[in-house]
């Protein structure tokens, strides 16, 4: 069975950084496609980032780009996101996914954590 566990999350201030984690277990991380997504009240799975199985075409939602990484470490089997320039509207439930494809849609992912909160005060 495939748990998937999100940790990092936190309140910090505009222009932070921080770095998500994402352990992974049941499974063997480079033969899935990774990726984050963000909730709010307003916005519902909202892509962020995604990795591909090798890890070497991340790709990036536009309100992310140039600000946030996704990387992995197939040996720990886990998916990381460093964040950095942090807005208010960043303010989310950061969920990561595990599937098959690289895809920008939730949904399509087979696995997926409870989220963890990181709200960013202004």
């Amino acid at each position: 069975q495939v748990h998937v566990v999100e940790s990092g999350g936190g309140l910090v201030q505009t222009g932070d950084s921080l770095r998500l984690s994402c352990a992974v277990s049941g499974a063997t991380l480079s033969a899935y496609a990774l990726a984050w997504f963000r909730q709010t009240p307003e916005k519902e799975h909202e892509f962020v980032a995604k990795i591909n199985r090798s890890g070497n075409k991340p790709s990036y939602g536009d309100s992310v780009k140039g600000r946030f990484t996704i990387s992995k470490n197939d040996a720990e089997n886990t998916v990381y996101l460093q964040m950095s320039s942090l807005k208010p509207e960043d303010t989310a439930v950061y969920t990561c996914a595990v599937g098959p494809y690289a895809t920008n849609t939730f949904g399509l992912y087979n696995y997926w954590g409870q989220g963890t909160q990181v709200t960013v005060s202004s």
